[in-house]
C-alpha cells in the first residue's frame, strides 16, 4: 500500500475522500507543529538528519533513507493492509467479523485505550528533548532523532482514530494530548513512567530498551483488537517500535562493552576511574527503569482488562498462538500474593489476570537482553552479573504498591528501604557522575569515551558517515 506524499497530510487512508475529516486534521496540524517546535528536540530544526521515512506499508518497501530537516519530516497516517476477511479472535464476539466503525456500546472503552496509548508518544519526545546537546556520536544523535520523529508519527496514528471515529469527543481528546506535558505539575502525562526525567544517554538507552518494550506489548495487544482501524494502526507502529528497542538494547550493549574494556585496559574494578560508567551504576539504572515499567501493565487483577478482553477490544500478546479457548471464562492463571514475608503464586481467574500474563511475557522478553549483556561481561573475564530486580521491587501499583522489597525479593520495612535504596536506585551523585560524562561528540566516526562504537552503521552506511549535518 503506497503512501500519497502529495497531500498536506501524507496518508494511505484516502483522506481526501472525507473532506470534513481532512479539514479537522489540518486544523489540528498547526498545534502539533507548534508543540514539536517548542517541546521536540531542542535547537535542531536546521539539522539535516539521515532519517528513515515510510513510503509504503508493505513488507519490502516501507522505508526510504535520506537527509531531511525534522520539521520537514512527513508525519502522516499509515495503516497496515487489510487482512482479508479478518475476524475477532477472542472474547464474546469471537468468530465475528471485525468492526470498521466503533461499536456504540464500547465507545468509551475504546476511546480510553486510544487516548492512553496516544499520550505516551509525545511524552517520550518531551522526556528526550535535551539529549541531542550531549550526543555520544553522530550515529547516536541520528538514532535519537529517528525515535523522536516516529513517536511523533505514532501520535498522529492515534489522533487520526480519535478524529475519524469519535466526533467532538475525539477532537477534544486530540487537543488535550498537546496540552498535557511530561512532568508538568498541573497537566502531567497519564502514565507516571512518562513523567520521569530522561537526563542522560544511559537513561535514554534504558528507556528505549524497557519503556519501548512495554510499548511493543501494548501495541501487540491492541493489534489483536476487534476494532480493525486500531489493529491496523498498531500493526504498522510495531514495525517502527522494533528500531526503538534496537537502539536501547544495542546502546546498553555498547556501554557494557566499553565499561569492560576500560576495566581490563586499566586493571580496575571500577570503570569510573577510567572515565566509564561502572557496572554497579548500570545495574541501578536497570532496577529503576524495569520496576517503573512493570507498573505500566496495571493491577495484577483487573476488571477493566477483563472487560476489554471479553468485549474484543484488546487481546493478549500473540493471541492466536495461545492454545486455549480464547474466552477464558473458566480458566485460571497464577498471580503473585504476599503471605507473611513471602511472595507466593496462587490461581486466579485468567480473565482478570490479563495484565499479569502480559507482564510475565514482558519480563521473559526483558531477560533476553540481560543475557546478551551478561555474555559481554563474561567474555571480558569479569566476575559480575546484571540482573532484573524481583517483580516486587520499587513498585507503585498493584499488590506490591504499599510494601517494600529488596531487588532479590526479600520483604523489608519502609525504614530499611529508605536507608538502603542508595544501594539499589540511582542517587543524585550517580546522576551527577553520569551527567559529567555527557559531552557532545559530533565528529563523524568518533565516540564518547564511555560507549563503544556500533558494529555496523545505519542502512549499510559506514560508522563515520555524516548521519547529521549541522547547518
Amino acid at each position: 500500500m503506497s503512501i500519497d506524499y502529495s497531500e498536506k497530510i501524507p496518508n494511505n487512508v484516502n483522506l481526501n475522500d472525507d473532506r470534513r475529516l481532512q479539514r479537522a486534521l489540518e486544523k489540528w496540524q498547526p498545534g502539533y507543529l507548534q508543540w514539536w517546535n517548542e517541546l521536540g528536540p531542542d535547537n535542531s530544526t536546521s539539522y539535516d538528519v539521515y532519517l528513515r521515512t515510510a513510503v509504503s506499508v508493505d513488507a519490502k518497501g516501507w522505508a526510504h533513507f535520506d537527509h531531511v530537516k525534522m520539521p520537514d519530516y512527513r508525519w502522516g497516517i499509515f495503516l497496515a493492509p487489510v487482512e482479508g476477511e479478518r475476524v475477532i479472535n477472542f472474547g464474546q464476539h469471537k468468530g465475528e467479523p471485525v468492526w470498521q466503525d466503533v461499536p456504540g456500546e464500547y465507545r468509551a472503552e475504546l476511546r480510553r485505550l486510544i487516548v492512553t496509548q496516544g499520550d505516551t508518544e509525545p511524552a517520550s519526545v518531551e522526556q528526550q528533548r535535551l539529549l541531542g546537546k550531549t550526543c555520544p556520536s553522530l550515529y547516536d544523535l541520528r538514532n535519537l532523532f529517528q525515535v523522536n520523529v516516529e513517536e511523533g508519527r505514532h501520535l498522529w496514528a492515534m489522533v487520526y482514530l480519535l478524529h475519524a471515529h469519535f466526533g467532538r469527543d475525539g477532537r477534544e481528546e486530540a487537543e488535550a494530548m498537546l496540552e498535557r506535558h511530561s512532568g508538568d505539575l498541573d497537566k502531567p502525562r497519564i502514565l507516571q513512567a512518562f513523567n520521569e526525567k530522561t537526563p542522560d544517554w544511559l537513561a535514554f538507552f534504558m528507556f528505549t530498551y524497557f519503556q519501548d518494550r512495554d510499548g511493543k506489548y501494548q501495541l501487540a495487544s491492541l493489534a489483536e483488537s476487534g476494532f480493525d482501524p486500531l489493529a491496523r494502526s498498531c500493526r504498522f507502529m510495531l514495525t517502527e517500535e522494533a528500531h526503538h528497542m534496537f537502539v536501547g538494547e544495542s546502546g546498553v550493549s555498547r556501554v557494557v562493552q566499553r565499561t569492560c574494556e576500560l576495566m581490563n585496559e586499566n586493571k580496575t574494578d571500577n570503570a569510573r576511574t577510567a572515565g566509564g560508567i561502572d557496572l554497579q551504576t548500570i545495574q541501578k539504572y536497570i532496577n529503576f527503569h524495569f520496576s517503573i515499567c512493570l507498573d505500566l501493565f496495571g493491577q495484577e487483577l483487573s476488571t477493566n482488562a477483563a472487560n476489554y478482553y471479553t468485549q474484543g477490544l484488546k487481546g493478549r500478546f500473540l493471541e492466536t498462538r495461545i492454545d486455549d479457548d480464547h474466552l477464558l471464562a473458566d480458566a485460571a492463571y497464577q498471580v503473585p500474593e504476599i503471605k507473611g514475608d513471602e511472595v507466593v503464586f496462587t490461581d486466579a481467574s485468567a480473565l482478570n489476570a490479563i495484565n499479569e500474563r502480559l507482564r510475565n511475557d514482558y519480563i521473559q522478553d526483558s531477560q533476553r537482553g540481560m543475557d546478551r549483556w551478561n555474555k559481554i561481561i563474561r567474555d571480558a573475564g569479569i566476575d559480575f552479573e546484571l540482573t532484573l530486580p524481583h517483580r516486587s521491587f520499587n513498585r507503585g501499583i498493584g499488590t506490591f504498591a504499599d510494601v517494600h522489597f529488596t531487588p532479590e525479593g526479600q520483604k523489608i520495612s519502609g525504614e530499611e528501604f529508605e536507608a538502603r535504596k542508595v544501594e539499589w536506585l540511582p542517587t543524585d551523585e550517580d546522576f551527577a557522575y553520569v551527567s559529567s560524562l555527557m559531552v557532545a561528540v559530533t565528529e563523524p566516526g568518533k565516540m564518547a569515551n564511555w560507549v563503544a562504537a556500533p558494529k555496523r552503521g545505519i542502512n549499510n552506511q559506514p560508522i563515520d558517515f555524516e548521519y547529521v549535518r549541522f547547518n
